[in-house]
């Protein structure tokens, strides 16, 4: 078991772009971005089976000399949602919140976790939701952010608990124009979307066209959640750090870039 020694951690959300399946060509290609990217805990969407998942786990391991566990939870569409986590760290009381995927076998439910790194220790909400810009994807990721966001305000509610809360993934939203999902996945103003602040102008999503949104995300509980370290939240240029241009990047890796935020971990300061 690692004993955590340092006193931040890195926590990252990625997309995969695994609809219709990931060769292994381009997994491979994925373990060498998540090797640089090298965060304590890495929340990945669009994951195309756990088979594709271990192949990550095993060839950062082996390639790389990265340790890292895994959490999987099968969803009944293709597309998963899972974890990639370093020794070390605890993950527990895992599951995938029901109703959230509005009872259609074809979307995602949010994945919710338990994590404790060193001394931080918080409630995790992984989502994927629907994808779309017309009106009426924008009406169901509504019903996707009310049925989340009640489960947030909820958890929130419970007294003895109160615990820090890190909603991230694949929101599908655009900062500025889904404003109606923004405002029920929030909760009952619990939820501070850090990404539409700090990377106002930036975006995550790669187009043949070239630039496209700002559509993952990544929020934390506002007034209550102290250990994250203002400012520290970007997209991380793993086309750059891989040495690839742009649309090589999205040909071979993914057509997501992905956010990494670090946190306190070397004391409990809830």
């Amino acid at each position: 078991m690692t004993t955590f020694t340092r006193s931040t951690a890195t926590i990252a959300a990625w997309n995969l772009a695994g609809f219709g399946g990931i060769p292994n060509e381009r997994l491979s290609e994925q373990v060498k971005g998540l090797s640089l990217l090298d965060a304590e805990v890495v929340t990945l969407v669009e994951i195309p089976s756990e088979a594709a998942l271990n192949f990550l786990r095993d060839e950062l391991a082996t390639k790389a000399g990265l340790d890292y566990q895994t959490l999987f939870l099968p969803q009944q569409s293709d597309l998963h949602i899972g974890l990639l986590f370093k020794n070390g760290i605890t993950v527990q009381n895992a599951f995938l919140l029901d109703g959230s995927d509005l009872g259609d076998p074809a979307k995602r439910r949010a994945l919710v976790a338990d994590v404790e790194i060193g001394n931080y220790d918080f409630t995790l909400i992984a989502v994927h939701l629907k994808s779309g810009r017309q009106k009426a994807n924008q009406e169901i990721r509504d019903q996707q952010c009310q049925v989340i966001g009640q489960f947030i305000t909820d958890l929130r509610g419970v007294s003895d608990r109160n615990p820090d809360i890190l909603l991230m993934g694949d929101f599908n939203m655009i900062p500025g124009q889904d404003i109606s999902n923004f405002h029920h996945l929030g909760g009952d103003d619990i939820m501070d979307f850090v990404s539409s602040w700090d990377l106002q102008d930036r975006y995550s999503h790669l187009l043949e066209a070239g630039r496209a949104n700002l559509l993952d995300g990544f929020a934390i509980s506002r007034r209550f959640h102290t250990e994250y370290i203002r400012g520290s939240l970007r997209l991380f240029p793993m086309h750059w750090t891989m040495d690839i241009g742009r649309e090589r990047f999205r040909e071979t890796v993914s057509d997501h870039l992905p956010f990494v935020a670090s946190f306190r971990i070397d004391r409990d300061i809830d």
